[in-house]
């Protein structure tokens, strides 16, 4: 069996062997062991089930909820001449339909799904009749309310071993707590526990924190000094193009990021800085999917994130090259009320919630007792403009609609235009032959594309219009009379979030928000954030350690380099210094009460060595406070 997944990597791949864990999880796989793998962003996930799921015969079923990367993955699958379709709320039902006959009748290897897409019968009944050899969930964290993007609809997924109860399940995250690793072994129906992971330490990555009074003055400074490409996150749009144009003005090549950027200038962007054309990128958190880039030198945070794990994700795409990278935080006086005031806006009242909710509804034109299983576009800052909303209201309160699994938000889906040909291969011969006017246009899409006739293939109308030397306008005219005459069907076009009702429209009165869930979510999330807020202000423990810690890893040695290592290694005391320290303490003790102002006075000395053998002889009780709050001696050595 070893013979045969090295093959299969060296022939697809042209790899001779695995990263550390790959082979792992993949021997764990080919066994029929239910496994859960922990791999660090950037570790090689799609290799531990695209490798088995080729070397044995049946379809891999992959459920992942991002499908900006199930596109990407398909794309790369099929480039490899290994036959790949995905499934999301952006296709239609005739596509769907395609696709799942396709996976039964077509030798299809991957089938990837978004999870709403789930709970369709259309979906149950096909996969159930399918020959299939692994359950891949990406994300796996997603199924854990105890997990930091916790999302409803992964909890269908349980429901699938009944239809294949010996097919084994492969989960994979790249961060989890000890509560989210057993969650998620639980909700998954595991046969029995089996966890295979790495450390989470990162040698080459070299964490440090660094107080700011102004955030935009410290990114401009530490990208002047560091070496390399790079990654500034930020919370806000608005602060993604400020802080890029302060860098392009200091003769930094640099451009922005976000959501609302129109897809083209999306992909502009990350093309630019992946290619090296552009050396720093100044995202918010919507930069994250499909980073393909090794040798990321360093990774600024100038707003804290929500949670250890999401900073963990995201520090972690510097260094993948094993190289000496840098994640940097930038921590200032006012991160504590900044957490304080996202847990108001994260978690809207009730009546707020309810509201959103019927706004909803309306702006979507839904009856009540109507819409369910339906997928709507929406552009939330349209929904928000027209109902007077704020945009982060509006969207906090969808999201706990979500949690309560009234609806689904999903991200932005780029759908390219695609078409599949109505007629076999003899009758549009002959429709050719009686319509001559289409024959060139027609020869011309087939001379194109492959697959037109099987299923529904991507085009590019602008493409078309440049070999037929046209205008792109003529081109959608073609399209559209092939439509009419029932030649094609073509489906144009597309790029907008969408949300999914998995629940008929309810009327206000009905929608209930579980109070026991909206708290234990709320506590949650503020636990996560404190954890982000004391990572962030701790001065007295390695970053590193303080992280691993989080993640159940102690006992780890210090880093030695972030810093907080650096400042002990440089204030570090020879032991005769230490010793003449100790003592002028206690000579000047030994005379009268003193505040510790008062002795940095009296002793000529480094003022971080005095607090450094002052806090030695607190912790052995050397010396301790008074209820005065003044230091005396308590005891001889």
């Amino acid at each position: 069996m070893k013979t045969d997944y090295l093959d299969t990597l060296g022939r697809y791949w042209g790899f001779s062997s695995f990263r550390p864990l790959q082979e792992d999880i993949i021997r764990s796989v080919l066994a029929g062991k239910d496994t859960l793998g922990l791999m660090p962003t950037g570790g090689g996930k799609s290799l531990t089930f695209q490798v088995p799921a080729l070397t044995v015969p049946g379809l891999c079923l992959v459920v992942t909820p991002l499908i900006a990367l199930m596109k990407d993955q398909v794309e790369n699958l099929r480039k490899l001449q290994i036959k790949a379709v995905a499934i999301h709320s952006g296709c239609t039902r005739e596509e769907i339909d395609i696709a799942l006959n396709n996976c039964l009748y077509g030798g299809y290897k991957f089938l990837y799904v978004s999870p709403e897409r789930l709970g369709s019968e259309l979906f149950r009944i096909r996969f159930q009749e399918m020959n299939v050899n692994l359950i891949v969930v990406d994300e796996a964290h997603c199924i854990s309310q105890w997990g930091y993007d916790f999302r409803p609809s992964y909890m269908r997924i349980a429901e699938l071993r009944q239809y294949h109860p010996q097919v084994p399940i492969l989960a994979l995250t790249a961060t989890a707590t000890p509560k989210v690793i057993e969650d998620v072994q639980d909700k998954l129906l595991f046969r029995e526990r089996n966890v295979l992971k790495t450390s989470f330490r990162r040698e080459n990555l070299i964490y440090a924190v660094k107080y700011s009074e102004n955030k935009d003055r410290d990114v401009i400074e530490m990208v002047k000094k560091l070496k390399g490409n790079g990654i500034v996150y930020v919370r806000s749009r608005r602060k993604s193009v400020e802080i890029a144009r302060y860098l392009v003005q200091e003769g930094i090549s640099a451009t922005y990021y976000h959501a609302g950027l129109e897809h083209q200038a999306r992909n502009e962007a990350h093309q630019n800085w992946t290619i090296g054309k552009i050396r720093v990128i100044v995202a918010t958190n919507a930069f994250g999917m499909g980073i393909d880039k090794a040798d990321v030198r360093f990774v600024i945070h100038a707003d804290l994130p929500d949670s250890p794990e999401a900073y963990f994700q995201e520090a972690g795409r510097a260094g993948r090259d094993g190289n000496k990278s840098f994640a940097i935080l930038l921590s200032s006086p006012s991160d504590r009320a900044a957490v304080s005031h996202r847990i108001l806006v994260n978690f809207p009242d009730n009546v707020t919630i309810k509201n959103t909710y019927s706004a909803l509804g309306n702006y979507l034109q839904i009856p009540v007792g109507s819409g369910k299983g339906a997928s709507y576009d929406f552009d939330i800052n349209d929904f928000a403009r027209v109902y007077r909303l704020s945009v982060y209201t509006a969207f906090s309160s969808l999201k706990i609609l979500e949690l309560e699994g009234y609806i689904e938000l999903t991200e932005e889906i780029n759908n390219p235009s695609r078409i599949k040909f109505l007629l076999n291969r003899d009758d549009l011969y002959r429709f050719q032959v009686s319509n001559s006017r289409f024959d060139s246009f027609i020869k011309l899409v087939l001379r194109s594309y492959t697959g037109v006739f099987t299923e529904f293939t991507t085009i590019d109308e602008t493409m078309l219009a440049k070999r037929a030397n046209v205008d792109q306008e003529i081109v959608r005219q073609y399209l559209s009379k092939l439509v009419s005459l029932g030649v094609i069907s073509y489906l144009p076009q597309k790029r907008s979030p969408m949300v999914i009702f998995f629940e008929e429209r309810l009327d206000e009165k009905s929608i209930y928000i579980s109070k026991e869930n909206y708290q234990t979510r709320k506590e949650r999330y503020e636990e996560r954030a404190n954890a982000m807020l004391h990572y962030s202000l701790s001065r007295d423990k390695c970053r590193s350690q303080l992280l691993l810690e989080y993640f159940n890893e102690p006992g780890s040695p210090p880093c030695g380099e972030c810093d907080i290592c650096r400042i002990k290694n440089e204030s570090a005391l020879r032991q005769e210094d230490f010793n003449m320290l100790r003592e002028d303490i206690q000579a000047v003790l030994a005379l009268q009460p003193m505040t510790p102002e008062q002795l940095f006075e009296r002793i000529p000395a480094n003022r971080d060595k005095i607090i450094e053998v002052m806090q030695w002889m607190l912790d052995n009780d050397i010396i301790r406070y008074n209820t005065e709050k003044y230091l005396i001696l308590h005891k001889s050595e």
